[in-house]
């Protein structure tokens, strides 16, 4: 046990975690190394340069004459899936702190440290991208000293691309990062960190071992579901999976036990042996808080039942993903999904189409609301359409964040525009170093769930980072706006929104709405309404074929009797037809700047 090592990468987005994972690897024999991440090996990863999934591997490495057993998770550096990346620091004893030596220290660095050092982590920083032209290593090491409290010493300098610095990192990682501590004669305890469905093995489980010795054909149970089963194969995880008679304590491996149904694993749960069961569960993993809740809707109605098993294995492998069944007159049977983002809810969608092969429709974003009525009761609400009546509300709370935004100063005007349009305030603000500040704001979550990441990247040339964490509720004056069409509200476009910015928006989407939706054989008013007050309206016109073409000449009555004639077609077309709405509308509705 004293010759393993567990360890996890923690940077913020793009600063080259993967590419440093992949000179770990190709230093150390793991693999050969053919070009590109080896670790993101989903399409969607390779596509976007972004990691989504964290990824457990496993190395070995001969330093002064002994043979060590490094495992290495390589973690995502969006803030939407820093789940992820606290599921991988429970499983480690030690953290690489990337940092890139041209952009220096950003929020994603600071909150997944954050999560590290609350774990007890022993924390090595690396300075890596030493190697390009805008290098500022030292400018770089003053923020970290400042951030850690480290001697300057302490700090590696090294390269992903050149592999400048790997042997020093592997040193580190050895002399600095503890050994697990665990006891091998205890009753087994195993923490499920991951987990992935597989269509010919079942659901295979991924574990770091705290207590105890595990055997091939072993009888284990799952400590939260109570479920019992039998080891069929344990093994570790190197690029592919590679079976062992047995894992020890402190290692990371996986279980295949022919597992079927999703809901018996969950991610966070103990296993322990049938016969000599361990007393409690792991402690230290947190349920995850969804922040967006948005509605998925098969396009086909009969395929619910494929779209809800389509969902629950993903959940096994994004265990952030919260889903309830809901239905909506508009577009029938589906689920009320809860992401950590925007990002996040892209990426389950694109999962969905590619995995899956499910094509689904998505509604408007948005979160949870708590609804006080007039007797003090109080009900939360995920979706505008399951709002009681205006009359019988007293007020309604918001979710708010406590934001920080790290930019240098010449981007500070800008940026607190954006906010402070989006209703923050402004809490402080620090100087990091030399022209960089990071500024705090408290804001309703629901005005940055829609478009505020990207408007952020694009007034600071990419320059800022953001980061979030929930901070309560507060009350707000906040209304439900309609969207009609010929008089039916339709119930996938309505939104909560501020008093103040509902006119705005309501005209807004009358206007998106009568470009994208197509001309039919009537007229079709679009209207946005508050309760029964109509604000903003917008009639898209019928195509009309020229009746009066066979009339030359003659009496005007005659013409006049066939437009009459065309007006009662028209109408009786009204009350029997009904308005398709494309799903750009719905996409559109996010996008209105």
């Amino acid at each position: 046990m004293k010759n393993i090592r567990n360890f996890c990468i923690i940077a913020h987005i793009d600063h080259g975690k993967s590419t440093l994972a992949d000179r770990l690897l190709e230093f150390t024999k793991t693999i050969q190394v053919t070009g590109g991440q080896m670790l993101d090996d989903m399409d969607l990863e390779k596509e976007r340069g972004i990691t989504i999934k964290s990824h457990a591997i496993q190395m070995e490495y001969m330093y002064k004459g002994e043979n060590y057993i490094l495992n290495l998770i390589d973690t995502p550096g969006h803030v939407d899936f820093s789940y992820e990346v606290s599921r991988s620091i429970a499983a480690c004893e030690g953290a690489l702190l990337i940092v890139d030596a041209s952009q220096g220290v950003q929020a994603q660095t600071i909150s997944n440290l954050y999560m590290a050092i609350e774990h007890d982590l022993e924390i090595i920083p690396v300075i890596n991208k030493c190697d390009m032209a805008s290098a500022m290593p030292d400018e770089v090491e003053d923020e970290i000293i400042e951030l850690l409290g480290v001697k300057r010493e302490s700090i590696i300098r090294a390269s992903g691309k050149t592999g400048m610095g790997v042997e020093e990192i592997l040193a580190a990682v050895i002399e600095r990062i503890p050994c697990p501590i665990g006891d091998e004669e205890a009753p087994l305890q195993a923490l499920i960190f991951d987990s992935v469905f597989n269509s010919f093995r079942g659901i295979i489980a991924y574990f770091k071992i705290t207590n105890g010795v595990i055997h091939t054909g072993d009888k284990v149970k799952f400590f939260n579901t109570g479920k019992e089963y039998a080891a069929d194969e344990i093994g570790v995880l190197r690029m592919d999976m590679i079976p062992r008679k047995e894992l020890r304590t402190g290692d990371v491996g996986y279980i295949i036990s022919g597992i079927k149904t999703s809901k018996e694993v969950k991610v966070g749960d103990t296993i322990t042996h049938i016969a000599r069961p361990c007393s409690n569960v792991i402690p230290g993993f947190e349920e995850v808080k969804p922040m967006v809740f948005a509605g998925v809707y098969p396009i086909e109605a009969e395929e619910f039942e494929d779209l809800r098993a389509s969902l629950e294995k993903l959940q096994l492998n994004d265990a952030s993903l919260t889903f309830q069944p809901e239905s909506s007159l508009a577009l029938g049977f589906g689920f009320r999904c809860g992401f950590l983002g925007l990002l996040h809810m892209e990426i389950v969608q694109e999962r969905l189409d590619r995995e899956f092969d499910m094509n689904v429709i998505t509604t408007v974003p948005n979160v949870s609301y708590q609804i006080y009525d007039k007797q003090g009761n109080m009900t939360e609400v995920h979706n505008p359409g399951g709002m009681p009546d205006p009359t019988l509300i007293d007020h309604i709370d918001e979710p708010y964040i406590k934001a920080s935004v790290i930019t240098t100063t010449d981007y500070i005007g800008p940026i607190m525009t954006l906010c402070l349009g989006k209703r923050g305030e402004l809490v402080k603000q620090e100087y990091i170093s030399g022209n960089r500040v990071e500024i705090y704001y408290d804001m309703p979550l629901g005005e940055i769930v829609i478009d505020f990441y990207d408007k952020l990247k694009s007034i600071s040339k990419g320059y800022a980072s953001f980061d979030y964490h929930p901070s309560g509720f507060r009350p707000s004056k906040l209304v439900k706006l309609d969207i009609l069409l010929n008089g039916e509200a339709v119930d996938a476009l309505c939104t909560l929104t501020h008093v103040d910015n509902a006119y705005d928006l309501g005209k807004r989407m009358c206007e998106k709405l009568k470009e994208l939706i197509p001309r039919q054989q009537f007229d079709i008013a679009i209207q946005a309404a508050i309760g029964a007050k109509i604000i903003s309206r917008e009639t898209i016109k019928a195509v009309r074929k020229d009746v009066t073409a066979k009339c030359y000449g003659g009496d005007i009555s005659r013409k006049r009797k066939l437009l009459e004639k065309q007006k009662k077609g028209k109408k009786r077309m009204k009350q029997i037809g009904n308005v398709e709405v494309p799903q750009k509308a719905f996409l559109a509705v996010l996008k209105l700047d």
